[in-house]
């Protein structure tokens, strides 16, 4: 080893030399470290700024992925490209497709909580063709900004295109109603026959017995929606043959071809108040049922007739001296064991407060509109009953007729039955057949076979008596003519003219007649003269000359 790298060799004791220390002076990195950490600055200022430059990334789930594409379909808000479909899976279950898509960098607003996505690919619906550019371009998906202030990165995509854009203008209202009738998303509302907004969407009610329909009314029309605007369907062609005859009623060509919806206040002018949106409102089967005064609750009541109810079906009208009270809802037929007879139960709905409310208050002495079963109860107790007419002798439809008959038997109305169970009458041909059943009872009482045997007993008899007549009484009935036919010619000799006895006759008939003269003159001499029955009769005194 070299002796300046180690130490040297300790001789003959000579003392170790002292080290000598020098200060360290200031180190400098060298250059070659600036490179990495060069790259290192520019990546991480890349990351920066594809971490800004990027939109949010939102899953959308749809049932099916029918013309997607992954890396191809875009995702379009007013036809301009504001995000691109990045992959495409299943959920878990199978049941969803699962969509990802990269939104734009201005696509932010798209991930407010109540955005809606849907497929926009050629579809012929209730508001007309759409998608029909997609044809040779492929379907992509349409987007709708919402206005939630809460974000979401998970969305459920639409199966059908949205009949309202979230820009816009006008107000959505909800109506509740017992069918659908015609109406689709997308078909017409009409005011005063102009269409003025569409339904958004309907839905089946919580307890199933109605259904919700969304409606949007756009603006400025909406400022004609008050509290008291009545809805109804106007949907098709509304043809109607019931008991009252025929009915039709149109809206439009647009609405007999995919339905609608009308609406307008009671008054027929701009409300006071303008309806809040969201407001809901009871859909009328028609214009006329919408325009009615409101009825409040029905009153289900049942009629039993002991007839054939051909001719009455549900819809029927319960009709009182012309005012509709209801309409059936149901025809149906039960035993009765007491009288071990069928019958037929009638049930309908009943709405006494179309009477008037003054007419309520006064029989009942109470203002509750609700008080309809004692209204009820009244008018039955005072001879209101229920009897079946036919409306149209053309279609042979029924209807239930109600009326006061003072001489029907005495009924009370059972408040605690459910339903109410209203007496009813026989009309006018059942008590017409009801006679003559009677008649005809009566008449197989008649023993006509006994009266025939008496009858020919009898005949038998006159014909013995005719013979006896011919035998015996006609000889002498001729003797007695001739005996007759004789004196009836001596009489005519007498009573001849010429003859002696009418000449002496005429002879004591003039006498008579002087005679009867000469004492009408005496009578009037005595009235004259009565002394002349004591006294004499004067003599007549000779004139002088």
């Amino acid at each position: 080893m070299p002796e300046h790298e180690g130490n040297p060799p300790n001789t003959a004791g000579a003392p170790l030399p002292q080290p000598q220390v020098e200060k360290a002076s200031n180190w400098l990195p060298s250059l070659v470290w600036l490179v990495p950490l060069l790259a290192a600055l520019i990546g991480i200022g890349l990351v920066a700024k594809s971490y800004f430059d990027e939109g949010p990334t939102v899953t959308v789930s749809f049932r099916n992925g029918e013309g997607l594409e992954a890396g191809k379909t875009k995702v379009k808000y007013k036809d301009v490209e504001v995000g691109l479909v990045r992959a495409i899976s299943l959920s878990a279950d199978l049941s969803k497709v699962l969509v990802t898509i990269d939104m734009n960098k201005g696509a932010r607003r798209f991930i407010a909580a109540d955005s809606r996505f849907w497929v926009v690919k050629p579809r012929v619906g209730a508001s007309g063709v759409s998608g029909l550019d997609t044809l040779l371009s492929g379907a992509y998906i349409g987007v709708d900004a919402g206005k939630s202030e809460e974000t979401s990165h998970e969305f459920t995509g639409l199966e059908k295109l949205p009949q309202v854009a979230g820009d816009q203008k006008g107000t959505q209202y909800t109506l509740h109603g017992e069918t659908l009738g015609s109406i689709d998303a997308g078909s017409p509302v009409f005011y005063r026959r102009i269409p003025v907004g569409q339904v958004m969407g309907y839905e089946l009610e919580n307890n199933g017995q109605g259904v919700a329909v969304k409606v949007f009314v756009n603006a400025p029309y909406d400022q004609y929606v008050g509290k008291n605007t009545r809805w109804w369907h106007a949907s098709g062609v509304d043809l109607q043959l019931d008991s009252g005859g025929f009915k039709l009623n149109t809206q439009s060509v647009a609405a007999m071809l995919i339905g609608g919806i009308g609406f307008e206040s009671v008054t027929g002018r701009k409300p006071d108040t303008v309806a809040a949106a969201g407001s809901e409102f009871p859909l009328a089967a028609d214009q006329s049922s919408a325009m009615r005064e409101q009825d409040g609750a029905p009153i289900t009541t049942v009629f039993y007739f002991n007839q054939s109810l051909r001719g009455l079906s549900p819809g029927a009208p319960i009709d009182f001296r012309g005012i509709v009270l209801g309409e059936v809802r149901s025809v149906g037929v039960e035993f009765d064991p007491v009288k071990k007879d069928f019958r037929m139960p009638v049930t309908v709905d009943m709405y006494p407060s179309r009477l008037g409310r003054s007419f309520q208050e006064t029989v009942t002495d109470e203002k509750d509109r609700n008080a309809g079963p004692l209204v009820l109860e009244r008018m039955v107790s005072h001879g209101l009953r229920g009897q079946l007419r036919t409306g149209n002798l053309l279609t042979g439809q029924l209807y239930i007729a109600l009326d006061f008959f003072p001489n029907a038997a005495q009924a009370k109305l059972d408040m605690n039955a459910y339903p109410l169970e209203v007496p009813t009458v026989p009309n006018a041909l059942d008590e017409l057949q009801a006679q003559i059943a009677s008649i005809a009872r009566k008449l197989d009482k008649v023993p006509f076979d006994q009266i025939g045997n008496n009858l020919r007993d009898s005949l038998k008899s006159a014909d013995t008596l005719f013979k006896k007549v011919d035998s015996q009484l006609v000889p002498e009935l001729q003797s007695t003519l001739g005996e007759a036919r004789q004196t009836f010619g001596a009489a005519q000799q007498v009573l001849q003219q010429d003859s002696p006895v009418q000449s002496d006759l005429r002879t004591a008939l003039q006498q008579m007649t002087q005679t009867l003269q000469s004492l009408n003159e005496l009578s009037d001499y005595l009235q004259r003269h009565p002394e002349s029955l004591i006294r004499a009769k004067p003599q007549p005194t000779k004139e002088k000359k």
